[in-house]
């Protein structure tokens, strides 16, 4: 009996003629490309170093795009938003020992956010191996250590023949729900060393899926069509997994509010009638789904944010839809569905039964109304304004990059996205730096759409470098940076606990001037010129620099006084 994989494994003869006759002059540098190209790679982000520079030659021979950044930090950062934009693994190529440690944060920031990024680096020669101390430049006892607990999955090779298998397995890992970063390294002669091995053409790197089991589902949809008062979060894993539209079906059919958590922004229509937006920092909505009777949690691990920092205390029976299995109730006792977010809402709209709840509409009305009369209560006009204008500004189809900064922690409650991966920020892992960066990375992704970075000039000194890489490769971002003398975030919280704050205010350059030194056009604004400032650097080619000197505020997200 002939099997159709069978035929499939036999090479014709221009296929056997070419893997016995391999082009001179390769490397084991350039498997690593040809097994990234046979993937479907394009584009390729990093930074050369010493002991990678096999890679980095062999990108020389290939076809592969390559956008290097001045920081590894930062290409870790634009490959994170590269993966998130076209949900491929983005390649990230790295030197050893201080390089590949740069990239840690980044790294991080990638795996909460559940962020497919490929990362490839080299490592010291294999005779210096074993966790001895030779003496190496860039020596660490064990690399790999480092990144066990950042990384889904860490790919070590140590002779040309396992390249092509480790790199797409990592492929796999980093594709399969959850998305996330994995670690893969080759030593520095195992990348120079000539090779013979055939030129790699195929590979078969298909993730896995992940469907919930149909007794979780089956239990979750009775629960769910007889509850009186359902309620729906929205995490990240809504986003990720490309089922906005299946959650969308869902909560029509059950007439169940949806809030979106700061992850999961924009994976819900902002103003549909069922729509709580994004306010989970707010006790009027936190108190409105501890009081539901059915709560269904798709795609988050509801972590400190989407807790609204472990203050929230669920009453009724809680449904958590979640990838990530540690995450499976981490937080609350649930009935916990291991499984890809778009596999089980599919799984509950073919089970369900439709509600009929003609006041829910009214419900959620009236807790906007109450959030929006508490914001209105704290004179916050300025802050309004200047996200009001801040979306006026920018396209409905473009993405925006947040960082850590007061501007980006009202976008996480009061910014419609208007529509799915479409606004991100480094609310997973928190670090600073995130948000220049990863715009830039998403303009190389698409480069159809102006991009929008958001940073305070804390932030914005962790990535100025990075305006040399918007320059040499003419990318389409513009940068807003907040500029309140400060980490002005900090200042609230050091303030609030201890009645002044230390260590927050900063000397920093004049940014107008800086980005002009690297031929990138600057602007300052004011909150009266931001829109027509931001909307005109938006709707020109290329990089661009947007200054606002501003003091913002919080604003209070729970009972005053």
């Amino acid at each position: 009996m002939t099997h159709d994989h069978d035929l499939v494994l036999r090479p014709t003869e221009a296929q056997t003629a070419a893997a016995l006759n391999p082009p001179a002059g390769r490397n084991g540098g350039d498997l690593v490309v040809e097994t990234l190209a046979a993937l479907g790679t394009t584009t390729v982000f990093g930074l050369p170093g010493q002991h990678a520079l096999g890679m980095f030659d062999a990108l020389r021979r290939s076809d592969l795009r390559y956008v290097g950044l001045r920081v590894e930090n930062n290409a870790g950062f634009a490959a994170d938003a590269y993966g998130r934009i076209t949900g491929e693994a983005a390649p990230l190529l790295l030197s050893t020992g201080p390089g590949a440690l740069t990239s840690l944060a980044a790294l991080q920031e990638a795996a909460a956010a559940s962020a497919p990024v490929l990362a490839i680096s080299s490592q010291i020669p294999t005779a210096g191996l074993g966790g001895g101390r030779h003496g190496y430049l860039h020596e660490l006892p064990d690399q790999s250590a480092s990144f066990r607990g950042v990384v889904k999955s860490v790919h070590t090779v140590r002779t040309q023949s396992q390249i092509p298998s480790a790199i797409e397995a990592a492929w796999k890992s980093a594709l399969t729900a959850p998305h996330g970063p994995v670690w893969v390294e080759i030593p520095q002669d195992v990348l120079l060393a000539p090779t013979l091995i055939p030129v790699v053409t195929g590979g078969d790197a298909f993730p896995e899926e992940l469907p919930p089991r149909v007794e979780l589902t089956a239990v979750a949809a009775e629960l769910l069509s007889k509850a009186a008062r359902p309620a729906i979060i929205a995490g990240g894993g809504v986003v990720r997994s490309d089922a906005s539209g299946k959650l969308r079906q869902l909560a029509e059919v059950l007439q169940a509010p949806v809030v979106t958590t700061p992850g999961g922004k924009g994976a819900f229509p902002w103003n549909h009638p069922l729509s709580l937006q994004s306010w989970i920092e707010d006790r009027y909505v936190t108190d409105f789904l501890e009081e539901a009777d059915v709560l269904l949690v798709v795609g988050s691990g509801l972590g400190e944010l989407s807790s609204n920092y472990h203050t929230f205390k669920p009453r009724g029976r809680v449904i958590q839809i979640e990838a990530d299995l540690g995450k499976l109730e981490s937080n609350h006792p649930a009935l916990g569905i291991h499984a890809d977010a778009r596999l089980a809402l599919q799984a509950l709209l073919e089970t369900v039964e439709e509600r009929e709840d003609v006041h829910a509409g009214e419900r959620v009305r009236g807790v906007l109304e109450r959030v929006a009369a508490r914001i209105a209560s704290q004179e916050l006009t300025l802050e309004q304004d200047v996200l009001a204008s801040v979306r006026r500004a920018l396209p409905s189809d473009s993405p925006s990059f947040w960082d850590m900064t007061i501007l980006a922690y009202w976008a996480w409650s009061a910014f419609d996205a208007k529509g799915p991966n479409l606004l991100h920020s480094a609310q997973g892992a928190g670090g600073l730096g995130y948000g220049f960066p990863a715009a830039l990375g998403a303009a190389v992704a698409d480069p159809t759409r102006p991009v929008l970075a958001v940073s305070g000039d804390g932030g914005a000194l962790y990535s100025i470098a990075e305006l040399a890489t918007a320059r040499q490769y003419d990318l389409n971002v513009t940068w807003l940076i907040v500029d309140d003398g400060g980490y002005g975030i900090l200042r609230e919280y050091m303030t609030d606990a201890f009645g002044e704050a230390t260590a927050t205010e900063l000397t920093r350059p004049d940014y107008v001037a800086l980005a002009e030194s690297f031929g990138v056009p600057g602007v300052r604004t004011s909150a009266e010129t931001l829109e027509t400032d931001l909307a005109k650097a938006l709707g020109e080619p290329g990089p661009s620099v947007v200054v606002l000197s501003a003091v913002l505020r919080m604003f209070a997200a729970t009972h005053l006084g």
